[in-house]
């Protein structure tokens, strides 16, 4: 019998490539840059970490392709993003280790990366691609498409990223929820009168509020005309449909009142899950945008206005990314949509017992 060959530390962590892979480009100068061997760990640390978060999200994609998703499915895909999350949240406190090298200390080296450039990494634009990021909604820079600085083997790679992603999968998944409507209930139906009940209540308050002047009143009354329509826009397929076009919208109608309910009612047992991950997607959003704003800080601090290695304008276009690349707006969004408890509608008994047994079931 053959005795298993041991695992050993350094070996099976491959460590002789992993630390062999820090290459100063200043060992050419008299003097090599001290600090130019944080910049490389710092960024080789991000692509490890980034792998590991591509590696997640394929394995979530993998688990909202099913049809029915298993409750302990579900479990797994709210813990998967949650480690996604946690990453994230490491990635970016880095940058304050990068920030303890002086403006001074980088500008030494930074002419000999050009034109390498964050820009470059393929692995953070997969991640962009596979969360859904679409090309359209991509903001260009130098007028250019994002895989334009990337080489040829790399621009493949980030072109079969862009073939699913998990938005699309989630606004399927969120689709296959049933509209909660029988013969005895229609819950939008009662949802919209008690949203009425609600604004009304609130327009009586600014009406006969004495320490309101005239002008303040109709200030105010404006609004609230404004929040009535917020909340109607979500009912009417046709407007819903042009905020679509427009893209101030990208969940599908159906996928958008499926949501809301689960915000609504997320205290119903089997809607917490679900409802967990929509916040762990929210969060995954705020915290690509944490990173970018962090970037452009970083950025700003080191070069000021400079063009960037990569032939960027650095930091500005950093800034520029944290609306245009937000993925996950319209769960953000929700609380436009949101009513006190008090005022939400009552479930049904048998809607109740329905809803206890899983989550996306056939409607008949």
């Amino acid at each position: 019998m053959t005795k298993k060959k041991e695992a050993y530390y350094s070996k099976y962590l491959q460590l002789d490539k992993i630390l062999s892979a820090q290459e100063l480009r200043s060992k050419i100068l008299k003097d090599p840059i001290h600090d130019e061997m944080l910049f490389i760990i710092t960024h080789q640390a991000y692509e490890l970490w980034f792998k590991q978060i591509i590696h997640d999200i394929d394995s979530v994609i993998e688990l909202f392709k099913d049809s029915y998703i298993e409750e302990n499915n579900l479990s797994v895909i709210v813990n998967r993003l949650n480690r996604v999350s946690m990453i994230q949240e490491l990635l970016i406190s880095q940058i304050k280790i990068l920030e303890s090298m002086t403006p001074m200390d980088f500008l030494e080296f930074r002419n000999l990366l050009s034109p390498a450039s964050g820009f470059q990494s393929l692995q953070f634009r997969v991640i962009e691609n596979k969360l859904g990021l679409i090309r359209e909604n991509r903001l260009k820079f130098s007028k250019e498409p994002y895989d334009s600085y990337l080489n040829k083997e790399d621009q493949s790679g980030a072109m079969e990223s862009e073939k699913e992603n998990l938005f699309s999968y989630i606004e399927k998944w969120l689709e296959r929820t049933p509209f909660i409507k029988s013969e005895s209930f229609d819950f939008w139906s009662e949802y919209k009168t008690s949203v009425n009940t609600m604004l009304k209540e609130d327009i009586e308050i600014i009406k006969n509020n004495p320490n309101l002047t005239q002008e303040a009143k109709t200030k105010n009354l404006d609004q609230y005309n404004k929040i009535y329509e917020n909340y109607s826009i979500i009912f009417n397929k046709k407007e819903y449909d042009k905020l679509l076009k427009t893209g101030a919208k990208r969940f599908s109608q159906k996928a958008c009142l499926a949501s809301l309910f689960i915000m609504l009612y997320r205290e119903q047992p089997i809607l917490d899950l679900p409802y967990r991950i929509i916040t762990k997607l929210v969060d995954i959003d705020n915290l690509m945008n944490k990173w970018r704003y962090g970037h452009a800080s970083l950025a700003q601090r080191m070069i000021g206005s400079k063009i960037g290695t990569g032939g960027s304008s650095g930091h500005s276009y950093l800034r520029k990314t944290l609306e245009k690349h937000k993925i996950f707006d319209d769960f953000t969004n929700l609380s436009t949509y949101l009513i006190p408890r008090s005022s939400l509608p009552k479930l049904p008994k048998d809607l109740k017992t329905k809803l206890g047994y899983y989550f996306n079931y056939d409607e008949k």
